[in-house]
């Protein structure tokens, strides 16, 4: 059996010890021509700065559970009051998360979905040289390559070109025309404004120029217009929606169908209500939808320049 410790005998063997900590510090800090006060100073620094950064990786993760590939500037607008009490710039939220390996890094992937080697009307470009000013002026359509290539599966966009909201999608295992005509539906069906003209635009693939998809346009009064190049660019804002649904949104788990909708249909709720967009003045395409007053930053490039367009 252990006999307890002389509680004098220990108190003072724990002061010594302090004693001589103090005694090796003072010597440390005269050697390197520092104060103790200053040595003091910068733990508790420290140790402020590591517990800011915690609170700030945790309020991170909890936007990513529903938004798990939300870029930094979009994480800084969203969090921007908490930051702002917390003493966290965007400069510092940048290093913060550079630090805890959480900045985001893009993902390349080409998938080729679009087929205009056929007999089909192509119809010409109408808005090349335009820029929208509100909604429902103009809506852009394509299809992506979603899921794994074992089971691959194709994801019909319908985007507002002004409010950069998904208005109609469908999700299925083909490539027929199918899916965009049901995408098609579902956007008509939701329109805010039916009784303003709309111009609807699409690349020249067989789904949007087959004679089903044409008679869908008349019957709802749509005017067709289609991209009359191969230049990705030609229909950026499509190709930029489908590259934040594809890789924010994490959507090339390898899923059911069913189970793939489901997660499509979330992250398009999610999409349009909660995340903000640079071009629309970091309002969500929610919010954009329902007013004209904002002006959109344009993705239409100058002549001369083969520049990148600006994010969203």
């Amino acid at each position: 059996m252990f006999h307890s410790y002389p509680k004098k005998l220990f108190t003072r063997t724990v002061d010594l010890y302090r004693e001589r900590y103090e005694e090796s510090l003072t010597a440390t800090c005269r050697l390197f021509g520092v104060s103790r006060q200053v040595y003091y100073r910068a733990i508790h620094s420290r140790k402020r700065r590591q517990a800011t950064a915690q609170k700030v990786i945790e309020m991170i993760k909890e936007i990513r559970i529903k938004q798990p590939r939300v870029g930094t500037r979009k994480l800084y607008h969203l969090l921007k009051g908490e930051l702002m009490e917390l003493g966290v710039g965007r400069g510092r939220l940048f290093s913060i998360l550079k630090a805890n390996h959480m900045l985001i890094e893009p993902k390349r992937g080409y998938h080729v979905t679009t087929d205009s080697h056929h007999w089909f009307r192509k119809h010409p470009n109408l808005i090349e040289e335009m820029t929208p000013v509100r909604p429902e002026q103009i809506w852009v359509s394509d299809i992506t390559y979603v899921g794994n290539r074992d089971y691959p599966m194709y994801l019909a966009l319908i985007t507002d070109a002004y409010s950069k909201k998904i208005v109609g999608f469908n999700l299925s295992d083909s490539l027929k025309a199918r899916g965009a005509l049901k995408a098609l539906k579902m956007a008509v069906k939701q329109r805010n404004y039916p009784n303003q003209p709309l111009i609807h635009h699409s690349d020249r693939g067989f789904q949007y120029c087959c004679d089903q998809y044409q008679q869908a346009l008349k019957q709802n009064n749509l005017e067709c217009s289609m991209t009359e190049s191969y230049d990705p660019y030609a229909n950026a804002v499509a190709e930029r929606i489908n590259g934040i649904i594809k890789h924010e949104f994490l959507l090339d788990y390898q899923l059911s169908l069913t189970d793939m909708n489901q997660l499509v249909r979330e992250s398009i709720n999610t999409y349009n209500r909660i995340r903000p967009h640079s071009s629309c003045q970091m309002k969500t395409p929610i919010e954009m939808h329902q007013q004209c007053e904002i002006e959109i930053k344009t993705y239409k490039m100058k002549k001369s320049s083969r520049s990148i367009p600006t994010t969203l």
